[in-house]
Formats: structure tokens, sequence, C-alpha cells
């Protein structure tokens, strides 16, 4: 492989946006993604001597992002607190399946009959996730909703797969009491 060179000048223009997507699609939110694109900057101004060239500058800077991420779950698994939920809904109408986050309706469309009940359920929905345990609503968000892979979620958040799967699971079922309890 041909040795790469930092090129710290061009970063902001050639990686600012692809690592700030990186980074929202993380974190869901936009202010916490934005820091951590200016800490990965950071980080890497201050490792340029350590970076040996075998990688591209952008897969460079991705790594660097990616144990920012890791740390700022972390950070926010170790502090005690309710933390601000946000959910992406997918308005895919034709997905059918047995768990309540396949079959969701947007509740910001308005080509549903009911737009009304969209947005009650969507509410019952946030309000339902955010009484899950801190760590089991994080996991669930990133799997189910964002889509992220299994290996991703298990080295940002540094557990195993049968420990995700167990928290997914598990969040699956509380969502669906609580949403029988508060909603249906």
């Amino acid at each position: 492989m041909a040795n790469h060179k930092l090129q710290p000048d061009n970063w902001v223009d050639l990686y600012a946006d692809y690592l700030f997507n990186y980074a929202v699609s993380r974190v869901s939110d936009a202010e916490i993604a934005k820091d951590l694109v200016q800490e990965t900057f950071f980080a890497g101004l201050n490792s340029a001597k350590n970076f040996k060239g075998d990688a591209a500058e952008r897969t460079w800077l991705v790594s660097i992002l990616k144990r920012k991420v890791i740390d700022h779950y972390r950070k926010i698994n170790s502090k005690k607190g309710k933390a601000e939920v946000r959910i992406n809904y997918s308005s895919d109408t034709d997905a059918e399946g047995d768990w309540l986050e396949q079959q969701v309706a947007d509740p910001y469309s308005r080509d549903g009959d009911n737009v009304m009940e969209n947005e009650e359920l969507g509410s019952a929905i946030q309000d339902c996730i955010a009484k899950l345990p801190k760590k089991q609503a994080m996991v669930f968000k990133l799997k189910t909703i964002q889509g992220m892979s299994t290996e991703d979620i298990c080295n940002e958040l540094d557990i195993n797969p049968s420990n995700l799967w167990v928290m997914v699971h598990r969040a699956r079922t509380s969502l669906m009491g609580c949403l029988n309890e508060n909603w249906f």
C-alpha cells in the first residue's frame, strides 16, 4: 500500500462533512457531533507524529472519531440522570413484522389516515423508550432505529453480541408492555 501523507490544512474542506455525518448518525445530536468532529481534528493534530501512512488520511480520522464516539457513550453511561431521547422514524409502510419498531408509522407524515394517532403513537414510543434503562435504550436505538451493525455497536459500547441481543430483546419486551399499558 502506498504511504499517505497528512495534510491537516485540508481536513475541514475534505473531511468535515463526512465525519459530521458519521458522528451524527451515531449520537443523533448535531451539536455533540460537531464537538466530536472538532475533538477528532484536534486529536489528529496531536497524534500526527504517530501517523504511519499505511491508511488513507480519512480512514485514519474515522478511526479517531470512532474512539471519540465510544468515549462519548462511556461518559454518558457513567453519569446519572435522564438523557434526551430522539427517534428517527422510517416512512417505509410496506414493512411487516412482529415488533413495534418495524410497524411504526411516521408521526410527521401527512399521508396517513389519522395524523393525530400517528403523533400520539410516536409520543408514546418516545415516552416508553425514556423509561428504559439508559444503556438498554441506547442499544435499542442504535440497533433498531438507526440500523447500526452489531459489530459496530459492540465495539462502541464495549459489549459482546450476546449482551447486545439480550438488551434489544429486553427493550422490545419492555416497550411492548409499556405501550400496551399506556397507549393501546
